[in-house]
């Protein structure tokens, strides 16, 4: 364990632009998903409020989800996230798709928080603290780790490619690089767990006090 943990702090040490770099990418997002939500006009927002509301009144109608099959379409979803980030490290050209994933996800919190609690209030807050930001905790600092993972690994391959003749080997960085998005997959696991038992029933619960 203590060698994990200096393996991993010299790691942080290395790469901090990196990871410094994707931080700032996926605040952006979140920023740029506010700004959004600031920017609709009166229409768009009754519009899409409608859409809430009619999810809030399903969510009161209808009997309780069967909260196994939320755990594993949430888990394939970000195992089909990681997958992507992976597939894409392992290309140069897949640098700018990796940048734009992150960006996405960081856009999609922040316009999801940002219309919330810009509609409900106070109310819309508490909704998003315990139905949005409890995974969520755990979600983002996978796909920030796994987002900079992946551009590290691109980088070094760019580097091979410029490096002909020299003793550099990638199998290495690549075994590490597996074995780094195994590690996240269980991650998310857990993610999955607090999503659909935790976060959903908060959800289901804060609905119904709130319309009945």
């Amino acid at each position: 364990m203590q060698n994990f943990r200096m393996i991993l702090s010299q790691h942080l040490k290395n790469y901090s632009i990196i990871y410094l770099f994707m931080i700032i990418l996926f605040l952006s997002g979140i920023i740029f998903g506010a700004v959004i939500v600031n920017s609709m006009n009166f229409v768009q927002k009754e519009d899409l409020f409608f859409y809430l509301e009619r999810f809030f009144n399903y969510t009161i109608e209808e009997q309780a989800v069967d909260k196994f099959t939320l755990f594993k379409e949430s888990f394939f979803f970000h195992l089909k996230y990681l997958a992507l980030l992976f597939v894409l490290g392992l290309s140069i050209i897949g640098l700018p798709i990796i940048w734009i994933l992150l960006f996405i996800k960081g856009l999609v919190v922040g316009f999801s928080v940002g219309f919330i609690v810009k509609q409900l209030g106070s109310e819309g807050l508490l909704f998003s603290a315990v139905s949005i930001a409890p995974h969520n905790f755990i979600v983002i600092p996978i796909y920030i780790f796994a987002g900079s993972l992946a551009m590290i690994f691109a980088l070094a391959l760019l580097k091979k490619i410029f490096s002909k003749g020299s003793a550099f080997t990638l199998w290495q960085p690549f075994f590490n690089y597996m074995i780094s998005f195994s590690i996240m997959i269980i991650f998310s696991i857990g993610a999955a767990v607090l999503e659909s038992y935790v976060s959903n029933g908060a959800m289901q619960y804060l609905i119904k006090s709130f319309y009945l």
